[in-house]
Formats: C-alpha cells, structure tokens, sequence
C-alpha cells in the first residue's frame, strides 16, 4: 500500500506507525504476562457498585490468579488446547481473571450475554460446545434449561461482588439473596470461582512449567476467541478471531491514540467486556497502558455511574451514542462533569453530531467516533484527535485498506455512496462452522460490512447506513441515519429510530419512533420541522411516540424490533 492509495495516512501523528508487519506478542496469553510484569503492582481493575463500595487487584494479582484458574482448567478440569470455555459474566473482577486464563490455557473463549434467555444460550451453546463454563450466579438457574441438549461438563459459578473485601462481598450477598432474591439455588454440580482458582494454585506448585507448555502448543493464527454476531445476515454466528487478529487490532487502535500516558491512565468500562469493541479496546488495550480499568457491572440507571465519577479520576472512557445522550441529560453530571477525562470513543452505532456537540458544551472534551464490526476486531476505522469531523468514522487504523463499491464490486467515485469494504490483519479467521457464510462475507480477501459509506477527497469516511436499513420510497434511497440525526436535534425530541414501513403508493414510507423530552411536543410539529430541513420524500409520513425505544444490551437502538412489530401489525391487520 502506498500513501497515494491511503490518504488518509496524512492525518496520523508524527509518532504514528502507517504500517505495522506485526504484533509485538505471539499469543495473548503471552501479552497478559509481559503487561503485568511491567506493572506489577499498580491497580489493574476495579469493581464499583452503584453505592460505591468496590474491590480492586493489581497487575500482578489478576495475572497470578489467571494462571492458577488456567492450570485448573487444564490439570484438574482436564481440558485441552482449542476446547471452548463460556464466560457468562458481566462487568467484575471475575471476568479478567477468567478471560485471561482461558488464554493462557490455550482455550478458545466464548463470550455469552448474561441476559440471554435459556433458548438464546442453548443456541450458542450448540454451536461452541463449550467443555466450561464460568458463569455469574445471579443467571446460573438458565443453564439446567440452556444445557439439557448440550450438557457441559465444568460449571464454575462466580458473583459480581466476587473479590471485593469481605465486609461489602457479604452485604452484597445478603441483599441479593434474601432483599433482591436475585440469588436462586444452584442445582448443577459446579464449583465456586476462588475455590477453582485456589485447587489450581496447589496444583500449579506442583506442575513444572505447566504454564510454558500450554503456550508451546498456540499459534499466532490459532483462534482465541468465538465472538457471537448476527453478521450481516442476520444469522447468529460465531466469529473466529486468532490471537494475532486480537493483538493487531488492539495495536492498531492504540497506536493511532496518542493521548495515552503509560501507567497512568483511569478508564471507565460501562459498556460490557463481553462485547467485542469493550474486549478488544477497553479490556485489552487499556490494560496494554498499564490503565487502571474501572468496570461497571450494570449502568443502567445511569445513576450507577455516579460514584465511580465521584470517586475516580476518570480519564477516559468508551461508550454508544444513547449513553453519551443519557449523560447528557443527568443533572448530576452536567453539575459535575469529569474534570480529568481527556476525551471519549463512540462506537456500535451512528453518533449523532447533536449528542457529539452537546458532550462537549458539558465536558469540555471531544466524543472521538470510530467504526467496526464484530468480524474485524473490531476497529476499522478512528477519529485522530484534534483532527476530528463531526458525523465521520473518521480516518483507517494503520495496515488498514477501506473502500466503497457498488453491487458489482466496482470502486464508486469519490463522494458516491457504497458499501465499505474491508482489508487488514484484524479480519477474522472466518465464522465457526459456516463455511457458506464465510463466502458470503469474505471475498477476494475483503471483508463485506453491509454498510453503506462515503469517502471524501483526503481519506476521512462517513457511513450513511445499514445497507438493510436503507428504505425506497417512490425509487430514492432514503437513510435513517440523514433523518435521527435531524429530528435528535429538535430540543423536544429525546430519542428517535426510523425505519421504512409498507406503502402502497410509494413502496415504502419513512416512519419516526420518537421519546419525547417535552411532552407537549406533537407529531405535527416533528413534521413541520422535518420540513424545514429534508427535502420531501425523506420526511416521516408517520410519527409514533413511545416511552421507550428497544435496545440491544450495550443501548444500540434495534429498528430491527421495530421492523418486526410493523410488520406483526400488518400481518394482523
């Protein structure tokens, strides 16, 4: 690749690497124990509750308690190199620890929502066929349901308070065992995570570089993690990401960040570590600048995230446009904003240039945008601070080749919409089990996002859509992400999703579904200022208010749902 065919290169840092041949670590394993050497006993994580009590471990502490889990599950849970292990936890000490050791033992992780239904977990379950599972205890009734057709035979239960100091670990038992009745009996064989941590220790003392031989039997482009997507056809699949993908991209990113201080860095973690973008960039690569990672196990309500501001000098964090929104509305943070935050990623869905604008005016600091898929990494692309463009994905991460085609696989011309296409070492291997569906998603080596873009003259790239998302009304394409971003500016508006409903005269018609921050704010009124900023055919011909909007786990808007339940209605009609 040239600089002529990389333009964009001209905005990265003097410091910046264009190129990188190579990740620094073979393994991520390798990587864990490296990173914690250099640290050592500088803090590493840190669970904070929304009452603020919290329990924290150092560099050294998480990578000698990963090991010890890692011998269990090889020497005393008799796993093998490549054997799947689920890790079904959210946000706590115990995900580190548990992730980490997959690694090392040579395992294949599977990240598994928390919140999954047992038909949900069955599913992925069938298709990893996980040997363990590490398992929070507040969903670990699911899995009598999840395994009945898919048993897996090493079940280790943790808790979110899992490592905090005694006294705040009992309160928080007996509150959610006996004031929540969050807590139900466990009625699998399984053993508790510091007991397998601590039967792995002895065992480790024991073991003569049993640690050194399980990375003996790894390679670069063997898979680390199975990382569940609907893809882009919908299709839940798993997602082969190699150690050496993981790596690159955790690089890649870091590398065109150049606002990090080793050592000294205090990131906040709301989005959930099971989630690719929080994986890769908050768990990895902040743990690669010796951060001190502040991990939230629940943001919702936006409250939780009070004390954690209060209490910690925050210097960065990552998140999606609703929970910049969100904040944005809190009369707490707008009173008390994060006086140490240096600025803040966006990413897993279109950051609306309003909520962009409005983080600012209460922070001071810039909301930086970047773009991904689960199949890459999954950073493709980042916006260089300083040099940031409002409502753009920003510039490629080095060793990164994107570009915009038409259906035939043509290059469009520059400014013309098409669908972003991708190369670079960050790629997946493939999706587990599904050969057809790597074909359609891999092509000649370029990885097939489903998402329309554009890219200007000097290389910055804006997506203008989901290529499924685009709806035709009367033959022109007409995005949604054009019309949220309009109506989000209207200072009664709160929310908004669009998406194309059936119409008979036209095909198909632009349909708002909005939650209102003034209540006296009307459909006609939405419309009247639609109309004053789109041209015709692009203004909703159906305004729907609700109280909420449905959201994916991480707060992404689902207009899928909202497709389905117009389609229920005419169905049913």
């Amino acid at each position: 690749m040239t600089d002529q065919t990389r333009p964009w290169t001209a905005f990265y840092g003097p410091s910046v690497r264009k190129t990188i041949d190579a990740p620094e670590f073979r393994t991520i394993g390798d990587f864990i124990s490296a990173t914690a050497a250099t640290y050592g006993d500088l803090p590493a994580f840190t669970t904070c509750l929304p009452n603020g009590m919290n329990g924290t471990l150092s560099y050294a502490q998480a990578d000698e308690m990963s090991d010890a889990l890692a011998v269990y599950l090889r020497e005393i849970a008799g796993l093998a190199t490549g054997d799947r292990v689920a890790i079904q936890v959210p946000n706590c000490l115990a995900y580190p620890i548990a992730a980490m050791a997959v690694f090392k033992a040579g395992c294949i992780l599977v990240n598994v929502n928390p919140l999954y239904t047992p038909e949900e977990m069955a599913k992925q379950f069938a298709d990893a066929e996980p040997a363990a599972i590490v398992v929070v205890d507040m969903f670990a009734d699911k899995l009598v349901e999840a395994m009945q057709g898919h048993p897996i035979p090493n079940v280790i239960v943790t808790r979110v308070a899992e490592y905090l100091p005694a006294m705040p670990r009992g309160i928080v038992g007996l509150v959610q065992k006996y004031w929540d009745k969050t807590i139900k009996p466990i009625t699998l064989p399984h053993i508790r995570l510091p007991d397998a941590v601590k039967a792995g220790r002895a065992k480790h003392a024991q073991t003569h570089n049993a640690l050194e031989s399980y990375r003996q039997t790894i390679e670069p482009d063997d898979v680390a993690c199975l990382q569940y997507t609907g893809g882009t056809t919908g299709v839940s699949k798993g997602a082969m990401l190699t150690h050496s993908n993981i790596l690159m991209n955790m690089e890649q990113t870091m590398e065109l960040i150049e606002q990090f201080e080793k050592g000294k860095e205090v990131a906040l973690t709301a989005l959930p570590l099971y989630h690719v973008f929080a994986f890769t960039v908050n768990f990895l690569g902040m743990y690669s600048q010796g951060a001190h990672n502040i991990l939230i196990p629940n943001p919702r309500p936006l409250s939780n995230l009070k004390r954690a501001f209060e209490n910690y000098k925050i210097t960065w964090m990552s998140g999606v446009n609703t929970l910049f929104n969100g904040l944005n509305g809190e009369i707490w943070f707008q009173d008390t904003p994060p006086k140490h935050l240096k600025f803040a990623s966006a990413g897993g869905m279109a950051l609306q240039g309003v909520v962009a604008e409005r983080w600012e005016t209460v922070t001071g600091k810039p909301v930086l945008e970047g773009y991904g898929l689960t199949e890459s990494s999954p950073v493709l692309t980042f916006n260089p601070y300083g040099k940031t463009r409002l409502n753009s994905i920003g510039v490629p991460v080095p060793s990164t080749e994107l570009k915009c085609v038409d259906e035939d696989g043509v290059d469009v011309p520059q400014g013309e919409p098409g669908e972003l296409i991708a190369r670079g070492p960050q790629i997946m291997k493939g999706y587990w089990n599904k050969p057809e569906e790597t074909a359609k998603t891999i092509q000649n080596g370029w990885l097939l996002t489903g998402d329309i873009g554009v890219i200007d003259e000097d290389g910055y790239f804006r997506v203008v859509d989901r290529k499924k998302d685009m709806i035709l009304v009367s033959g022109f394409n007409v995005y949604p992400n054009e019309i949220e971003d309009i109506i989000a500016a209207h200072p009664g508006v709160e929310e908004v999703a669009v998406i194309g409903v059936p119409d008979g005269a036209s095909g198909e018609a632009v349909k708002a579904f909005i939650v209102k921050r003034d209540d006296t704010l009307t459909k006609d009124a939405v419309r009247a200022y639609c109309k004053e900023h789109l041209t015709g055919y692009k203004v909703p011909k159906a305004v729907e208010f609700r109280d909420e909007l449905p959201k994916s786990n991480v707060g992404k808007i689902l207009r899928k749902d909202l497709r389905a339940q117009e389609q229920a209605k005419v169905e049913n009609a």
